[in-house]
């Protein structure tokens, strides 16, 4: 590695500053090049390498240092960069800012004073065209928070009359482009988790690309690990606070941008080979200029009255396009036809932790020292009017006037005084740190730990151990919190909390930013438009309880329909019914939810991102789930059920019902037969009652349903990767449809051959198909319970039993008239068999029905609870029905008999014939009845087929073609 390193593939090296100012720069920064020299030869035996690299880093501060275009270095959310950005913009009062952030995002910068930060500007694209299709939705978010820099620029120049802000880099749809052509982090690539459970707030940017300024962490991992070890430190938050943030805290404007300049070189020059990352570092870069160029072009305001603000990394930039002088062509590209919406979300510290790798408490610490840095320097920092969360506005004092530049050739050498000096150690402030330890021992304590005053004296004294053993006199947050581990946590965490995030809380907490009302999208303006006779404060975080009676308030009945959608549209926790539910021709008088919309703003801000109102929203993800590629029938019919339920009207649901016969007649397996057959049951219930006639899709459907099903079921009984479920359920949709699909046309004999076809060897599936015999008459029920007991009889079927049973009860759901056969069955099996047969039988007859049944079991429940006696004492007595010998000539008796060939078969109309008799007066029969020890063979047996016999007639001349 040299010093002259290249500016990516196929680029010109562009290392060398005009002549002019080198000359400049090589008498302003004499003393340091000495004395780099000197270290170079000292540390590297000699000349070579290292020395080129040392002195590239003096030639990159002096090349960024006398651009006539003042940089201001900053590092994201430092508290220093903070601090020195707002000493500077009340000197230089500049005229123009430029600002390393995506250049879309500009129109929402103003919406920022309706908001409590922190909040995170966000690019939203849920359609995408010209990206992958997998990677939708796209999301791009760059957190701002009160101790940034870049905050302190964009409220200074949104308040400050005559000031422009000018955001110089890539746009949010570059940002994608780039990264399919160079593989930057997709968001599927985030940074990893920190150590510790993760907190809610830390999901609050989800999986969004995060846009940073000022990335200031080396890329080469030797490096962070020497400076880690050397420096004594745990991770790079800690290094950076405890070797450039406090240093720099107290430093003035010029030792400020020269340190920064210098270590962004450093990083920028020890950085790895990653062509792809630093072609992409580089063509940032080069938009910026442009940008920049092209502004000062059209503008024509002078250089010196500008600012650009970027990150220390880009800030000793060596590309062509570098400075209002840069001549390197950069074409920018165009932006792919995706449409992008923009928005604020709610951010949080630990968001911003987890999505750019920081370590834990790290934001936090760094808002209590810019608060600390304020109250020490006594700075004025911006603040945007009318700042949701802030203090009232002081009188404006008069602005002071604006410092020119200092020409190019004034530039003095800080470096070398500020590298040479010694550190200064700060010297022990023991009132913060005895307040640190009392309140960590009361935060412990009620967070459940047995914490006491003696724990209190052992953190302060271990802190200070801490820090001594660390070469520092003050000890630092971070070793603060290592000794409050030490000292409280010991080796258990009694509650949710452990101490090292009770530390975090305590330096300034998690903060959560918020977006307000004025800056929402219309559709979450809109909901809470409509929530408002709630009477709720539905910004605030936390759960509130919303209670509706829609039956002295019936208004209410419109916030009914909003919380019912918006269950279905935002994630659990956010509109969570406690009491009342919404189902087909079902509405509740009464309802209680949980709602927490304020926890989840971010998920209802984008759903503004999506449409103007919720149920636009919602037709069109429902559109999306039944026209996407992967639409099953069984989710088609769930999109016609949240239509008619959430949407109303039949215009959606008769669209969608017309797309689930396409979808079903594509299908040729049956995996969600079981979901077809309860949608199928639900809608046509629902039409039956609420309906005159049912709709035609449903009608279609039914029809296609009844052929396709046929169509499938031989193979269904003998594919090894159909569940019994599923051929159980296809069966119900048979049985359950039967009489509707007859009247619309269908053909019975397509059932009937379809089971004379199956053949299963499975003996769950044999079960199944024995019930389907019964149901349509090919198979009696003596003959069914002597089967069951030629089962019970073989020691080779034994053991199989329990699958047979669990086939019968599967049997349920086409046929649920065998609920007392199968209730006979089980009663068989323990009557007949053998202990010794029968307890190692018992586990597996469980878990079988458990496994394969446990929603059918409440009926067999019903049915046992029906047959068997009610009181133990009437067991030993009891004889099961089944093996009760039917009385002769009693009413009911032949169809006790399997045979069933005699007259009397309904024992009810026997028992009460009014009913009977009724009805025979409307037809106008005058029959009497039948003595009851007559035979079934009385020859005046249909006395109407005889009265009106062209009816008959008519049908002997359709079937026999005649």
């Amino acid at each position: 590695m040299t010093g002259s390193s290249t500016n990516g593939p196929g680029r010109t090296p562009s290392t060398q500053a005009p002549a002019s100012a080198n000359s400049s720069g090589q008498a302003s920064f004499a003393a340091l090049r000495e004395q780099l020299h000197e270290a170079a030869t000292s540390f590297a035996d000699g000349p070579g390498a290292l020395e080129g690299i040392l002195l590239g880093m003096v030639d990159d501060v002096d090349r960024a240092v006398r651009e006539p275009l003042e940089i201001f270095p900053v590092c994201h959310h430092s508290p220093a960069s903070a601090l020195a950005m707002a000493r500077r913009l009340r000197e230089k009062q500049p005229k123009v800012v430029y600002l390393e952030l995506c250049e879309d995002m500009a129109p929402l910068l103003d919406e920022l004073r309706n908001c409590r930060l922190p909040v995170a500007v966000q690019a939203f694209a849920s359609d995408v065209d010209g990206f992958p299709a997998e990677w939708a939705p796209l999301s791009v978010v760059a957190p701002i928070t009160e101790a940034s820099a870049e905050y302190q620029a964009i409220a200074y120049a949104l308040d400050t009359p005559g000031v422009e802000l000018v955001l110089v880099d890539r746009s949010s749809d570059h940002v994608f482009q780039w990264d399919s052509r160079h593989g930057e982090r997709t968001p599927q690539e985030q940074s990893p988790p920190a150590d510790g459970v993760p907190e809610p707030e830390a999901a609050l940017h989800g999986e969004a690309v995060g846009v940073e300024i000022g990335d200031l962490r080396p890329r080469f991992a030797e490096l962070e690990e020497h400076l880690l070890r050397h420096g004594k430190v745990r991770h790079w938050s800690e290094w950076w606070h405890q070797y450039v943030e406090v240093p720099l805290g107290d430093s003035d404007h010029d030792a400020y941008r020269q340190v920064m300049f210098l270590v962004g070189s450093l990083f920028r020059r020890l950085a790895p080979g990653d062509g792809d990352r630093v072609r992409v570092d580089e063509d940032r870069e080069r938009y910026m200029w442009t940008r920049i160029r092209e502004h000062l072009a059209a503008g024509g305001a002078a250089p010196e009255d500008c600012l650009y603000v970027c990150g220390a990394f880009h800030a000793a930039s060596r590309v062509e396009e570098f400075g209002v002088a840069g001549s390197g062509p950069f074409t920018i590209s165009p932006r792919s036809a995706t449409t992008w919406q923009h928005g604020l979300i709610p951010s949080s510290h630990a968001a911003i932790e987890a999505q750019f790798g920081l370590a834990p408490g790290s934001v936090s610490i760094a808002a209590t020292q810019w608060a600390k840095n304020l109250k020490r320097t006594r700075v004025q920092p911006y603040r945007l009017a009318g700042q949701d969360g802030g203090k009232k506005p002081r009188a404006t004092k008069k602005a002071a006037p604006a410092v020119a530049a200092p020409p190019p050739e004034a530039a003095e050498d800080r470096l070398s005084g500020f590298l040479r000096r010694p550190p200064v150690l700060d010297t022990l402030d023991e009132a913060e740190l005895l307040g640190w330890s009392v309140d960590i021992v009361r935060a412990a304590r009620r967070s459940g730990y047995l914490a006491s005053t003696a724990d209190a004296i052992a953190v302060f004294e271990t802190s200070i151990l801490l820090a001594g053993m660390r070469d520092r006199a003050k000890p630092t947050p971070y070793d603060f919190q290592d000794a409050a581990i030490t000292c409280i946590e010991k080796d258990a965490v009694p509650g949710r909390r452990d101490v090292r995030r009770l530390v975090e809380i305590m330096m300034g907490g998690d903060r959560i930013g918020r977006v307000g009302y004025d800056a929402l999208p219309p559709l979450a303006r809109d909901v809470h438009d409509r929530l408002a006779p709630l009477e709720l404060k539905l910004q605030q975080r936390g759960v509130q309880r919303a209670l509706l009676d829609m039956n002295s308030r019936p208004e209410l009945g419109a916030c009914s329909d909003v919380l019912w959608m918006l269950r279905r549209l935002m994630p659990h926790g956010a509109a969570r019914p406690i009491m009342g539910e919404r189902k087909l021709g079902e509405r509740s008088i009464q309802e209680s939810w949980d709602l927490a919309l304020g926890t989840h703003q971010r998920a209802l801000i984008e759903l503004g991102y999506e449409g103007v109102s919720i149920e636009q929203v919602l037709e069109q993800r429902l559109r999306r789930d039944a026209y996407g590629p992967r639409a099953t029938t069984a989710g088609v019919l769930a999109a016609v059920e949240d239509a008619t339920l959430y949407l109303g009207g039949r215009r959606l649901a008769d669209e969608l019902g017309a797309r689930a016969l396409e979808v079903l007649a594509a299908e040729r397996t049956v995996d969600g037969a079981p979901e077809v057959l309860r949608r199928v049951r639900g809608l046509l219930a629902y039409y039956r009652t609420a309906e005159p006639v049912l709709p035609p899709w449903v009608e279609s459907f039914v029809k296609a349903g009844y052929a396709h099903y046929c169509t499938l079921l031989p193979t269904a009984f003998t594919d090894e990767d159909a569940t019994v479920g599923q051929v159980a359920a296809m069966l119900g949709f048979l049985f359950s449809m039967e009489s509707l699909a007859l009247s619309l046309g269908c053909d019975r004999a397509q059932l009937e051959l379809a089971v004379a076809q199956s053949r299963p060897t499975d003996p769950e599936r044999t079960a199944l198909l024995w019930a389907a015999q019964v149901q349509l008459g090919a198979l009696s029920l003596a003959e069914l319970r002597e089967r069951c007991g030629e089962l019970l009889a073989n020691p080779m079927v034994v053991p199989a039993y329990p699958r047979y049973l669990s086939g019968f009860v599967h049997a349920l759901v086409p046929v649920p008239g065998l609920a007392d056969v199968v209730v006979e069955a089980v009663s068989n099996a323990f009557g007949r068999l053998p202990d010794p047969v029968l307890l190692p039988w018992l586990p597996s007859l469980i878990t079988t029905l458990r496994a394969g049944a446990a929603d059918l079991a409440p009926l067999l429940i019903r049915e046992a609870g029906r047959v068997f006696p009610a009181r133990l004492a009437a067991l030993d007595a009891w004889v099961p029905p089944w093996r009760e010998a039917p009385e002769e000539g009693a009413p009911g008796g032949d169809r006790m008999r399997a045979a069933g060939g005699g007259g009397r078969g309904a024992a009810l109309l026997f028992a009460h014939p009014g009913t009977l008799d009724a009805v025979a007066e409307l037809l106008g029969c005058d029959g009497a009845w039948a003595a009851a020890d007559e035979g079934p063979a009385d020859p005046a047996g249909a006395v109407l087929t005889a009265r009106h016999p062209d009816t008959a007639i008519t049908w002997e001349s359709l079937l026999t073609g005649s």
